[in-house]
């Protein structure tokens, strides 16, 4: 819930922590004092390549391929991770509108605040977008008449404009009222289209962000202590990433907080026999993972053991239905059978999500695996796998690893956690 951003998982714990007074600092425990195990982590970023100026162009072509099969004249980009993703602009969004407009054909053009224009040519000349024509606008100005003006002048003033779904409602519906002739339209089918099939390079960046995070809590778990607070870890999982070279972070909860699927504000202490949640990942070039390690310091008690277990064998009936050509919807119910012919049903009662959601540049993003969902599984996609089982009051255990679908099935990007007493054991 970003200020007209969209507030992701990731800002939330930012600002939980911060609301709770378990505000976690980058760096901010000297070196000398950092275990062992997180100063022993590796540089990773050696490993991560950006992605060229040739596969923005490549991106930019498909997606005109795409708005020509659909009849859609242009689409409507906004700041966010589709506007990055195409012309490699970043960009937030504010009450001032900056948008690009990439036609199906033709000349892409921009609507900027005129004192931007400087900033928004530097990124467009380091693009695909170098030639893109820049239409400012003064602070007294209407953009959204300055946009449909520009698509006037090519020729589409009575044409197709597809928004992308996270475009602020006020920019979408200014431009409606500006221009009545154009007829708005969804860009998501060009732009989930386009993001949802990875390429080598894009699978080769979210395995390292993959193998990164699960390096950091490995380091985090073999340092962590009965006693230490959810700060203490979060400056371990802080320093454990600044080791390896990206920028990441986690939510950590405890006991009967576990069993709240995205956890709680509350300030909460680790303890000996306690289920302690770790979830989140970090950015590889703009490429994310996201992890979920369940496990208990001490001993378990048999009934964490027997839901560990559940979950586990959840995870793998999902990750085994995730094949080409299957339903997305079929992945969510082989994951809930597991979990409800255990005894812990109907439905949604203890797990109360879906088993799966798209990842790449953005944390979540399309497509879903949930019910309703009957979009056939594709090679070259990316999901979390990551059913839970949470008792209210108790604890709950989640079990998440990201996978990628080949030709074959499906493949996790890392190994799953075999227990709560050893959850990264190979």
């Amino acid at each position: 819930m970003k200020i007209m951003l969209q507030l992701n998982r990731r800002h939330f714990f930012q600002l939980a922590t911060a609301a709770a007074g378990i505000t976690t600092l980058r760096g901010a425990e000297p070196e000398h004092k950092l275990p062992a195990a997180i100063l022993e982590l590796k540089p990773m970023r050696g490993l991560a390549k950006p992605i060229t100026l040739e596969e923005r162009q490549a991106r930019i072509a498909r997606a005109q391929q795409i708005m020509t099969e659909r009849k859609i004249d242009a689409i409507m980009l906004a700041g966010g991770t589709s506007l990055t993703y195409f012309t490699g602009v970043r960009w937030g969004n504010s009450e001032r509108m900056f948008a690009v407009v990439l036609p199906a054909k033709g000349r892409a053009f921009c609507v900027c605040p005129s004192f931007e224009e400087g900033r928004a040519r530097e990124q467009f000349n380091r693009g695909p977008l170098e030639n893109a024509e820049v239409l400012t606008w003064h602070e007294d100005d209407n953009p959204y008449e300055l946009l449909a003006t520009g698509m006037k002048e090519r020729s589409m003033g009575t044409g197709s404009l597809g928004v992308e779904e996270r475009t602020p409602f006020v920019f979408s519906a200014g431009v409606g009222k500006a221009a009545p002739g154009i007829s708005m339209a969804d860009a998501t089918p060009v732009t989930s289209l386009c993001r949802m099939i990875k390429t080598p390079h894009e699978l080769e960046l979210m395995t390292v962000a993959n193998q990164a995070t699960l390096a950091v809590y490995k380091a985090v778990w073999q340092s962590m202590k009965p006693g230490m607070t959810q700060r203490d870890v979060g400056g371990l999982i802080d320093a454990g990433y600044a080791q390896v070279g990206f920028r990441g972070e986690a939510s950590v909860q405890v006991g009967e907080y576990s069993a709240l699927p995205h956890g709680s504000l509350t300030p909460q202490v680790i303890h000996e026999g306690t289920i302690v949640m770790i979830d989140d990942g970090c950015t590889v070039e703009g490429y994310q993972s996201d992890i979920t390690r369940t496990f208990v310091l001490g001993t378990p008690t048999d009934k964490m053991k027997k839901v560990f277990d559940i979950v586990h064998r959840a995870q793998k009936a999902a990750l085994d239905a995730a094949v080409p050509g299957a339903e997305c919807q079929s992945v969510d119910a082989a994951a809930r059978k597991v979990i409800v012919d255990a005894g812990f049903g109907p439905d949604y009662t203890y797990f109360s999500h879906r088993v799966g959601h798209g990842i790449g540049m953005d944390g979540h993003e399309w497509p879903y695996l949930v019910r309703g969902n009957k979009l056939p599984l594709q090679a070259n996609m990316t999901f979390s796998d990551e059913p839970g089982v949470y008792i209210k009051g108790e604890f709950g255990v989640r079990l998440e690893d990201d996978m990628h679908i080949t030709p074959d099935g499906a493949r996790l990007f890392t190994p799953q956690s075999p227990s709560l007493e050893h959850p990264f054991d190979s």
